[in-house]
């Protein structure tokens, strides 16, 4: 009896300890549950506040591991930035007094090669522009003559050069040495033409006439 009494009286301790252990699992899983939840529920709230944001929609994954991020630190994670918070683009175009005074209200077209700007005006009054244009390198053989010059010649958008071998669409020769308009780069130098957008060296072509005057100073 005194054997089984001593074994008896052991067994609740040698049960109390297990159930401690499986309390203690089970908080640890809940707790691991409800942190699991708040990480989803978190990330969800993240990919909401940034839908229709750019970037958004394109690095979910981005989203998720800042949320999780968040709940381990207690830092807000970062959100990509709102639409307004990106430098925004450079205003209008403006001319000068000195752009108004070096083109005579005679020419049709007008080139100012310091600011890399033209236009197009009649009688003196801006009718298109001005606009971006990149001519070609100073204190070069290949730079852009000034002078008052003449519309030689107009060609379509397949001409190519026929000394250079290169595309010039939308073409409006006005010196006698090929010097012309048309769509070419803003960001490297020319031969000596004006590169233009293709828009813009599209509607040169359409709107300035065999004969106009054009200006480059």
């Amino acid at each position: 009896m005194g054997t089984r009494g001593r074994h008896r009286a052991r067994r609740p301790t040698l049960w109390r300890r297990p159930a401690a252990l499986v309390t203690a699992g089970v908080a640890a899983t809940a707790l691991a549950m409800i942190g699991a939840y708040a990480a989803v529920s978190q990330s969800a709230d993240v990919r909401a506040a940034t839908a229709g944001r750019p970037g958004a929609t394109q690095t979910p994954g981005i989203a998720r591991n800042a949320a999780t991020l968040a709940i381990a630190t207690g830092r807000r994670p970062s959100l990509p930035p709102k639409p307004g918070a990106t430098p925004s683009a450079p205003g209008p175009l403006a001319l000068t007094t000195r752009d108004h005074s070096a083109c005579p209200p005679a020419a049709a077209a007008c080139v100012d090669l310091s600011r890399h700007l033209t236009w197009l005006q009649s009688d003196g009054k801006v009718t298109f522009g001005p606009v971006r244009m990149e001519p070609g390198p100073p204190g070069t053989a290949n730079a852009t003559p000034r002078g008052t010059f003449r519309v030689l010649w107009k060609g379509g958008p397949n001409v190519i050069s026929n000394i250079y071998d290169e595309p010039m669409p939308w073409a409006v020769q006005f010196t006698s040495g090929g010097v012309a308009f048309h769509a070419g780069s803003l960001t490297l130098p020319s031969h000596g033409c004006v590169h233009l957008t293709m828009t813009s060296a599209h509607y040169y072509n359409e709107h300035l006439a065999i004969g106009a005057e054009v200006v480059v100073f």
